[in-house]
């Protein structure tokens, strides 16, 4: 079920995988640095932040309304991952998800700590994606968010700023708590690292092929990608570096959930 207010979308999507499934795709745990920032303060900076933003886009009339093809769309996609999304992080079931769609020619989407995900029309419009493109898009942006990439970036950040010893940082959270709750303005630069882009890319990779998207549109979409950088900059691929490597990993990895994605399919 999609409940929107104000121009926002709060996914709340029932059909959970049972806790016993078992992830096709090999990634480690994540960073355990990660639990050195509170992860509810994150999420609320986060939240705060998001909401700023898109009052803005609201006010420079460039937020999609309710209404709008493309975000319905969007949307739907989200509601059937986000079930699948749920397994890779239990507090995630607790969240408040949220799609939105900023009218802009910018090639870009993005998601902050908390499932917050906003998509510009000109990744949709000037990549002319699939369904199936849109929902690796998606994919990967969840993955990020219940992965708590951001999280951890975060923590390796401030640690190092701060100077703090592994000493103390295990004894106690030292000043990260506080910065936590005010770091909502920095969380859109922050700049993943090549392990965390594989990452979202593998679990992307899994989540929406759970839910009926063609795993080799993960393959199209990054071929898409490099092709229209070579021709223009992609703000997307400032914080999701593409190159031979990337694509060599989602042909490598495609068979692993293809079963996954027929079972979705026969389930329609």
């Amino acid at each position: 079920m999609l409940a929107a207010a104000a121009g926002t979308a709060t996914v709340a999507a029932g059909g959970l995988l049972p806790t016993a499934a078992k992830a096709q795709v090999s990634v480690g745990e994540g960073s355990r640095l990660r639990h050195l920032v509170p992860a509810a303060q994150l999420e609320a900076a986060a939240a705060q932040q998001y909401r700023q933003m898109m009052e803005q886009a609201r006010q420079q009339g460039a937020l999609a309304p309710d209404s709008d093809r493309q975000l319905r769309n969007l949307r739907a996609i989200a509601q059937r991952q986000i079930p699948f999304a749920h397994p890779w992080n239990a507090r995630s079931r607790q969240w408040q998800w949220e799609v939105n769609l900023i009218r802009s020619e910018q090639i870009n989407a993005f998601v902050m700590p908390g499932g917050k995900i906003a998509f510009f029309t000109g990744i949709l419009d000037q990549l002319r994606l699939s369904n199936d493109e849109i929902g690796m898009i998606m994919g990967h942006e969840a993955a990020h968010a219940v992965r708590e990439h951001a999280r951890a970036r975060l923590a390796k950040t401030q640690a190092t700023s701060l100077g703090l010893s592994l000493g103390a940082q295990l004894l106690g959270l030292g000043d990260l708590g506080n910065v936590a709750a005010n770091l909502g303005t920095q969380l859109l630069a922050l700049r993943f690292s090549r392990e965390d882009e594989s990452d979202a890319d593998l679990v992307g990779l899994e989540i929406a092929a759970r839910a009926g998207h063609h795993p080799q549109a993960s393959v199209t979409l990054w071929e898409k990608m490099i092709a229209r950088n070579r021709s223009a900059g992609i703000n997307f691929l400032s914080t999701h570096p593409a190159g031979p490597e990337r694509i060599a990993q989602l042909q490598a990895n495609a068979p692993k959930v293809m079963g996954l994605f027929e079972q979705a399919r026969r389930r329609g």
